[in-house]
């Protein structure tokens, strides 16, 4: 006896890169702007992630000379965001839902492991080292249970965004208050990297292209403090 999605000209599953077959469905209207994008806007707005990732590095060009391998992985990691997000919202397919939240949650995994500050490591965690071991394999357990049960992915993503919220509220009653985005976050931690990891430096926060501007870009210089005569 054939089951109904087996049978000759019956319902069938629907393919994972099939149209429409993701989980969830933002609140823009489909094809209303193209037949082959389901969802125009937010997938053109990801054209914002390829400028983003090299301006991250053209605009922290000092930090960067010390620390390439954060800077290089995570700019890439942004890069492939933009890519999986732009492939998410123009097919809305369950493959580019999984592409788009697995590459949010590597990129976060791999900025912790870079990033997070030393002072905050558990008390089992002795070195960055243990860090590294401790970041990969919850990130790759999470990455195994979101094949089985992609929802499970969403419930990572938000216990990773409020504990970032967390640390940012204990850092910033230390420092002046600044815009909370992703263009704006990636300086900051890289401002506290620098205070914590490289102390033989002065971190400064500099604005592209000026200050005075009503928009503008955050970046981090370098200066070496003076020394004491």
């Amino acid at each position: 006896m054939l089951m109904p999605w087996m049978g000759f000209g019956g319902p069938t599953m629907p393919s994972i890169f099939s149209y429409q077959s993701a989980e969830v469905d933002w609140c823009e209207g489909n094809f209303e702007r193209s037949a082959v994008i389901a969802e125009y806007y937010n997938t053109i707005s990801n054209v914002s992630f390829f400028v983003l990732s090299p301006a991250l590095l053209y605009l922290n060009r000092q930090y960067r000379q010390h620390r390439a391998v954060p800077m290089y992985v995570v700019s890439c990691l942004l890069f492939c965001v933009g890519i999986f997000s732009m492939y998410f919202h123009m097919t809305l397919s369950y493959v580019g839902q999984l592409l788009d939240e697995l590459s949010i949650l590597w990129t976060l995994a791999v900025a912790y492991s870079f990033w997070y500050p030393r002072v905050y490591f558990p008390r089992c965690i002795k070195t960055r080292k243990h860090f590294f071991w401790l970041s990969g394999i919850t990130t790759v357990i999470s990455t195994l249970m979101s094949f089985i049960k992609p929802a499970f992915n969403a419930y990572v993503l938000n216990c990773i965004a409020f504990h970032l919220l967390y640390l940012t509220w204990r850092e910033l009653k230390k420092h002046v208050l600044i815009a909370m985005s992703l263009l704006y976050c990636c300086p900051l931690v890289i401002y506290f990297d620098v205070c914590y990891e490289m102390p033989s430096f002065k971190p400064k926060l500099e604005y592209w292209p000026s200050d005075s501007w009503p928009v503008v870009v955050p970046y981090v210089t370098l200066e070496e403090p003076h020394k004491q005569c």
